[in-house]
């Protein structure tokens, strides 16, 4: 068996469909931004294109009414096991599910994942389908008591001998198709689990079984958990079964989600390490929400200085990225910031990230490798320019040592700005919502 952390020993990186395209991307789409991924993104350690939400629907619905069809027409094989849609997806017409989109991707050097829901179609359970080398049906493992409050497509599996079987086949033919990535919803924080049903551990079994058929396969494929936030008692459970999960909500281009992260990566910067990494969400830039009803085509809102500071602090707490931009329309100012290397470069796997302080209206971030070397990051929480500084006994307070750094040394400022001066600290004026990322050291 593969184990989890052979692979995934840096935050995983690349694109996934879902903050431009909802529940309605095509092959042909998918096949483009992994064009642009290979030509503009791999060089840069972008290597994951993934299918979000319901490629199974053949009438993936975009109405105002239903995000997510209730009981539609999902593509399905014999065995309950749901198959891309045919019409979304043409190269699967032949019964071959993703396997020649999966090749197409393979060969540009980057690597295919898909969105699945945990659980087992409800509508295989009405019909009593029979599992795949099984003589039990779908009905026999399936838990009517547990369905995923905001989308109809599933009913949870019951932990048993025949339930794990169901994963290990659904997860062999996702491995058989070249699947390198498993992005499970309805898992890491499902509407199910509240304490208020009297067990907390409800489905957390299976997170569990997915992550053993997963090793079964012998395939190195990612697991990643949502949707968030993740419950902090639980990252054990996280860790030892996934290599993802996602710490808040689905998160979108608005200041008031992304200044609560700082709260969120302070809560989880201790479990971040290798192969396990605490997913701070998509990144919300470029252009956005073009299959969103009601909400037109846009370029992401957040500001210039919020896009760094968003970067910035992904990169020095050690969080996957994500891209949700419409990859074929990337322009040059969203590529230098998704590909500021430097910046990338504290996600190699050596370095771990800390904050400092938080108040409202500022936080600092440090980040070290195990070189010596030494990143800070002076975040302007507040809606004003201001002046902002960590000194040396705040990092030693950290044991961070900062000792090393001689009175007068230049601080390199990562993003191009106006670099600093050490000292027996840092100091250095930052805009509203904006950062300032130096290398000390």
């Amino acid at each position: 068996m593969t184990s989890k952390n052979d692979f995934a020993k840096t935050p995983p990186r690349g694109w996934n469909s879902y903050d431009y395209y909802n529940t309605a991307v095509t092959e042909e789409e998918v096949r483009r931004s992994a064009d642009v991924m290979a030509k503009r993104l791999l060089p840069y350690g972008y290597e994951y294109v993934v299918i979000d939400i319901e490629w199974y629907a053949n009438d993936a619905d975009t109405s105002d009414q239903y995000q997510y069809l209730p009981f539609g027409d999902n593509e399905m094989d014999a065995y309950g096991r749901f198959q891309p849609s045919p019409k979304r997806f043409p190269s699967s017409a032949d019964g071959s599910g993703f396997t020649h989109l999966a090749a197409y991707v393979h060969s540009l050097g980057l690597k295919f994942g898909i969105h699945i829901l945990r659980g087992i179609p409800r509508e295989a359970a009405h019909r009593h389908l029979p599992l795949f080398d099984s003589a039990c049906t779908a009905a026999d493992i399936a838990d009517p008591a547990s369905i995923c409050g905001w989308n109809p497509d599933m009913y949870g599996v019951r932990n048993t001998p025949e339930g794990q079987h169901y994963y290990d086949t659904l997860i062999q033919m996702y491995a058989d198709w070249g699947v390198d990535f498993i992005k499970c919803d309805d898992i890491c924080d499902s509407w199910t689990y509240r304490p208020s049903n009297h067990n907390v551990f409800l489905g957390w079994e299976e997170t569990r079984m997915i992550h053993q058929a997963i090793r079964k396969t012998g395939r190195p494929i990612v697991l990643s958990l949502s949707p968030g936030p993740a419950q902090l008692a639980r990252s054990f459970e996280y860790a030892h079964n996934a290599n993802m999960w996602r710490i808040t909500d689905d998160f979108w281009d608005d200041w008031s989600l992304l200044k609560p992260m700082f709260e969120r990566c302070e809560v989880w910067e201790n479990h971040v390490k290798r192969g396990c990494w605490p997913d701070c969400d998509m990144l919300p830039v470029g252009r956005l929400g073009g299959r969103f009803p009601g909400h037109p085509e846009r370029q992401t809102n957040f500001t210039r200085e919020e896009q760094k500071t968003m970067m910035s602090l992904w990169c020095l707490f050690g969080s996957p990225l994500m891209i949700g931009a419409e990859l074929t329309s990337l322009d040059e100012a969203t590529l230098s910031l998704l590909t500021n290397r430097e910046i990338l470069d504290l996600e190699d796997g050596a370095h771990r990230g800390r904050q400092i302080r938080r108040s409202e209206e500022d936080a600092v971030w440090a980040n070290t490798g195990e070189d010596g070397s030494l990143v800070l990051g002076l975040f302007n929480l507040g809606d004003t320019a201001k002046d902002l500084s960590v000194s040396a006994f705040e990092l030693e307070e950290e044991d961070i040592g900062a000792g090393n750094v001689a009175e007068g040394t230049i601080c390199r400022e990562l993003w191009g700005e106006a670099n600093a001066v050490w000292r027996d600290g840092l100091k250095a004026p930052v805009p509203p919502h904006g950062v300032r990322v130096f290398r000390i050291c």
